[in-house]
């Protein structure tokens, strides 16, 4: 049974997608940080960069946005697919201060502004207008050969003179009067977005997609989906309006939960989402992945763990392989992780258990809207993964950086801040007639240095200098900051004093 629940707060709005009481996916927008994908904008060329062959686009936000040459070459050139168009270089379509208009195809990630594309397209229930290319594509979703056809004849009979559509997975088995409603809703849009840009100078904002609750009924929301649980009033109202346009047949499959229950506590799904920021995840049988992740890739480790097996090692290495599959397609899909992925499998013997592996894999990532690629198998046993990045990953989304650590995820031992203080006294014993010392340094620290409490006594018997700390949060984990020094009838009046 496939669930969407939406958990629709004051700060955000969080989506969590449901298959059988599991958590595979989730979306979260914040009313102060929301998306800007699929917006256009009438913006401005900034700088033209023909080693590179892109431009930065001023659209008005924080950061220029990024357009490649081939999101700049008229679509109609695109297609013919010339040795013409594969020449042609950015300095030849655009030149700085050129107005124009863009949409955004990706979020900001990162130090990364957008990127946008010349090349619009406005996303209905079922089909998606492209206003600058006249094509009809079908859903690669959509296998069976006489639907592909039956839908390709119904949408030439309507679709628009000089207009591109391209038919979503979500209309399969449907009518010509459906994609007449569709399309007759997205040509008002296309209208409205050649009013807006003729209106003001750039940069500027010329169409706002839906937000998150809209896209998801505009996108997601479909017969096999079971139930829309909603917890707030006024969503559910605006939410009930838009099916009621655009999906009649599944209004009675939206629900409204009381504001006062926690939905997402209900159903379970805050302890999934910290298994989703967890480093480790136990498999049922009791093996483990480890999932690390780095700015160029991320790299999944698979273990048997309290895993013995029944049968013998190879059986053992098997199972527990095909148990992590599951686990990792579901992770990358709640993570939204994106780019190179890496999983090192554990080795198998059998090259029939590796075939096994691989197709299975590939089945598990079939269920990912967000298009997954399995490279293979290198030399070295491991299995290459690439995933298109949409958005920014779900750490990102609900953790910040360690500012003990910075984001390395390592702190320095207790030995290497024994080290400091050693170091600090000897140079006070070597240019000062002190007799005591006073370090702030964070309480946690203090806590990892009292079972060597042996060596602090050594260091003080050695330079002949007492030391005193002062307990202080501010100073950060592994760090020692000398703040006074002098006999230790001073240093113990200062302690008294504060």
């Amino acid at each position: 049974m496939n669930e969407i629940i939406v958990d629709a707060g004051i700060t955000e709005t969080r989506i969590a997608f449901v298959e059988d009481e599991e958590l595979v996916e989730l979306y979260i927008e914040r009313k102060k940080d929301k998306p800007i994908e699929g917006n256009i904008y009438k913006g401005r060329v900034t700088n033209v960069l023909p080693g590179m062959e892109a431009a930065f686009i001023d659209v008005g936000l924080d950061k220029n946005c990024f357009l490649y040459v081939k999101d700049a070459i008229p679509q109609e050139l695109l297609n013919e697919e010339s040795q013409i168009t594969k020449e042609i270089t950015i300095k030849e379509i655009l030149k700085t201060g050129q107005e124009i208009l863009v949409q955004v195809i990706k979020e900001p990630i990162g130090t990364k502004g957008a990127r946008v594309t010349t090349h619009l397209t406005l996303p209905g229930r079922y089909l998606v207008l492209m206003p600058s290319t006249d094509y009809i594509g079908i859903s690669r979703r959509i296998n069976d050969e006489d639907e592909r056809e039956r839908l390709k004849a119904e949408i030439e009979d309507i679709k628009p003179q000089n207009m591109g559509v391209i038919v979503r997975t979500v209309a399969e088995g449907k009518s010509k009067e459906d994609f007449k409603d569709d399309i007759k809703f997205l040509l008002k849009l296309w209208q409205k977005i050649e009013r807006e840009k003729k209106l003001g100078y750039a940069p500027r904002l010329i169409h706002k997609d839906f937000d998150l609750v809209n896209r998801t009924i505009r996108d997601i929301f479909n017969k096999e989906i079971s139930r829309f649980i909603i917890n707030n009033q006024e969503v559910f109202k605006g939410t009930k309006e838009l099916v009621d346009l655009i999906s009649p047949a599944l209004k009675d499959r939206l629900i409204l939960m009381e504001d006062d229950i926690d939905v997402f506590q209900l159903y379970n799904l805050e302890n999934q989402i910290e298994k989703g920021l967890s480093r480790r995840i136990w498999l049922k049988s009791g093996g483990y992945i480890v999932i690390d992740t780095t700015e160029a890739l991320t790299v999944i480790d698979v273990n048997t763990g309290k895993y013995v097996g029944s049968v013998d090692l190879d059986d053992t290495v098997y199972k527990t392989n095909l148990e992590a599959i599951e686990v990792i397609a579901k992770q990358l899909r709640l993570r939204d992780i994106g780019g190179i992925i890496i999983v090192d499998f554990i080795d198998m013997n059998s090259e029939c258990h590796e075939a096994a592996i691989l197709n299975k894999l590939e089945k598990a990532l079939a269920k990912d809207r967000t298009k997954t690629k399995i490279l293979g198998i290198t030399n070295l046993g491991l299995v290459e993964i690439t995933r298109k990045k949409v958005r920014q990953r779900l750490d990102f989304q609900l953790q910040k950086q360690c500012f003990y650590c910075n984001g390395t995820g390592q702190i320095s031992s207790e030995y290497h801040l024994i080290r400091k203080i050693e170091k600090q006294l000897k140079r006070t014993m070597q240019h000062t007639s002190c007799r005591a010392v006073l370090f702030k340094i964070n309480p946690l620290s203090i806590k990892a240095i009292e079972d060597h409490k042996e060596l602090i006594n050594e260091i003080e018997a050695n330079t002949k200098i007492t030391i005193y700390f002062e307990e202080n949060e501010a100073t950060p984990y592994g760090d020692v900051k000398l703040v006074l020094m002098g006999s230790k009838e001073v240093v113990e009046k200062a302690i008294e004093e504060k």
